[in-house]
This record gives C-alpha cells, sequence and structure tokens, in this order.
C-alpha cells in the first residue's frame, strides 16, 4: 500500500510517515518547508519513502498510484497562522480542494486533518464532534478556524457529490518530539522558557483549560480513523483537562527548574476551555490514549534539551 502526506515534514506529519513506514506503507511526503523541518525526516533512510517539495496550493500531479491521502499541510500554531494568514486561508481552501482533486483521480481514501480550533472559544465542555462551534469569523485567529471549517465543507462536498471516501480528524492539542521551540503553543513555551531558567509566561489568570496528547497516541488515532469506515467528524484527543497555570506548574516541577510565573494578557479570542469528548473514537476507533502525561513530558523535555545543548 502506499500512502501520501502533505505536511510529512512538519512535528505531526513527521511522526505519521514513522508509523506509516513502521506498518509497511510506502511513503510520499509533501511538503514545502514553510513550518515543516527536513532535520524531521532526515533519520528515515527507508527505500519505500520519498519527498517531493511542493506547495498544495498548486496542483500535484504524480505518475504513480497512491492509496491513502494524509491531507496534514497546514501552519498549525497561533504564531505561525498569525504570521502567515493568507498562507493559511490557502491552504486550507485550495490546498485541500487540490488534494481531494488529487485522492478523486487516484482514487485513493482522503483524510483531512482538522482541528479542535474549528470549536472556537467553545460554550459547552468538553466538546463533541455535534457541537458547531463558537468562533469569530473577523477575528485574527479566525484565519485558521475558518481554513479547518472550509476544508471540513469541501471534504464533506467531496463526499457526497463525488462519492470520494473521506474521514475528517479534528485533532486537539497535541504535544512530543520535532515541535520547534519558537512554535508559539505551551508546551514548547513553558519547557523552553523552563530549561532556560527564564520567566513562565502565562496568559490571562491561567484558568483557562488545556487537554494534551501526546504524537504517539494522536498518530494512532488518525491512523485508527483512517483505516474505519466513518465518514464524519471524530474528535482524537486526550480528555484529561489541565488549567494552564497549573500545567506551567507541572513543567517546574518536572523540569526542576527555579523559574518563577509571570501573568501577561489573553490574547484575542483565545479559548478559554478545550476538552474533547472521545466517545466516538472510543466506540468506533477502539482508541484512546494511552500515555500518561507525566511521561509525555519527560520524553518531550529529552528532546527540548538536545535541541538547546545544540
Amino acid at each position: 500500500m502506499k500512502a501520501l502526506v502533505t505536511g510529512g515534514a512538519g512535528f505531526l506529519g513527521s511522526h505519521l510517515c514513522d508509523l506509516l513506514l513502521s506498518k509497511d506503507y510506502e511513503v510520499i511526503c509533501v511538503d514545502n518547508l514553510i513550518t515543516g523541518n527536513m532535520q524531521n525526516i532526515a533519520h528515515i533512510k527507508a527505500d519505500r519513502f520519498s519527498y517531493i517539495n511542493h506547495n498544495v496550493t498548486k496542483p500535484l500531479y504524480l505518475e504513480e498510484e497512491i492509496d491513502f491521502l494524509f491531507h496534514l499541510a497546514s501552519p498549525a500554531s497561533p504564531i505561525d497562522y498569525l504570521d502567515l494568514p493568507i498562507q493559511t486561508l490557502k491552504v486550507g481552501a485550495l490546498g485541500t480542494h487540490n488534494m481531494l482533486g488529487l485522492a478523486k483521480e487516484k482514487g485513493a481514501r482522503f483524510l483531512l486533518a482538522s482541528t479542535s480550533e474549528i470549536y472556537g472559544d467553545p460554550l459547552v465542555n468538553p466538546q463533541s464532534e455535534e457541537y458547531w462551534g463558537n468562533v469569530n469569523s473577523v477575528g485574527p485567529r479566525g484565519v485558521y478556524d475558518e481554513a479547518k471549517r472550509f476544508a471540513e465543507a469541501i471534504t464533506m462536498a467531496y463526499h457526497r457529490n463525488h462519492k470520494l471516501d473521506t474521514r475528517i480528524v479534528r485533532i486537539f492539542n497535541t504535544y512530543g518530539s520535532r515541535m520547534r521551540l519558537d512554535d508559539g503553543r505551551v508546551v514548547p513555551n513553558f519547557i523552553g522558557q523552563a530549561l532556560r531558567g527564564e520567566d513562565l509566561t502565562v496568559y490571562g489568570d491561567g484558568s483557562q483549560t488545556r487537554s494534551f496528547c501526546y504524537v504517539s497516541d494522536e498518530v494512532e488515532g488518525i491512523y485508527r480513523l483512517m483505516m474505519s469506515d466513518y465518514t464524519l467528524p471524530v474528535n482524537i484527543g486526550n480528555p484529561e483537562e489541565h488549567t494552564i497555570l497549573e500545567f506551567a506548574k507541572i513543567i517546574l516541577k518536572v523540569t526542576g527548574s527555579n523559574s518563577k510565573i509571570t501573568f501577561k494578557e489573553l490574547p484575542v479570542d483565545d479559548p478559554k476551555q478545550r476538552r474533547p469528548d472521545i466517545t466516538k473514537a472510543r466506540k468506533l476507533l477502539g482508541w484512546e490514549p494511552v500515555v500518561s502525561l507525566e511521561y509525555g513530558l519527560e520524553e518531550t523535555i529529552k528532546y527540548f534539551r538536545r535541541i538547546l545543548r545544540k
């Protein structure tokens, strides 16, 4: 079997490439390296792996056949999509359209990597797949939220109109090795600050919540969804909820840092709560996270220590 992974040189995409290779797939990695990094796939020596430098907002022409197309390409951290708003919208719209067209041409099953951000600043907790969200379409975060909401809509349109075999995964906060220290997300922010002896920056009063899923659990859930026969969106994330202030204290403890915690103003439209309802994932995929926060953080901190030493 042959799988194509867009965004395959990114944090999550590179781990998905590893998982597919471990299952004896041939893997084509497509990435234009706007936020991805060749170092994330430099360890892959398999003959069954190939890399194409390509921006998916332009059509991709392949001679070979593919069986599965995992569309992960997109800026995914606030720093990136606020710095690259037009590119983020284009990859959600044009990029998804082009990859759906490629999957249709090849008769491949298509999986869209959507996001918990489609729920916006949710008014319900936890968030189930039936919740339609609370999104500010004209706010600064709207470029990412609406790009993914459009991507879900066009994916379902291809499924209904062209009978394309599609899947949609809504990814919740994921962490692990190969994240960038300047990613802007809370895990690399806190770990980087703690290891450098800097104050940990908490926005607002720290009462907002997040749920953190280790990367190996996340890619396993994505793979199981692709191999299932379920075509509507499925949440893949860890339902264990922590306040940001609580999480900052956990990072200080695990790193052994003497850093202090400082507070800054909460960014516009920053979600107050983020916790997945994973009832569907448990029932339909037999999936739930198995990696503890303690173990996941230890592995992630080891990775960032190596990066900082370099």
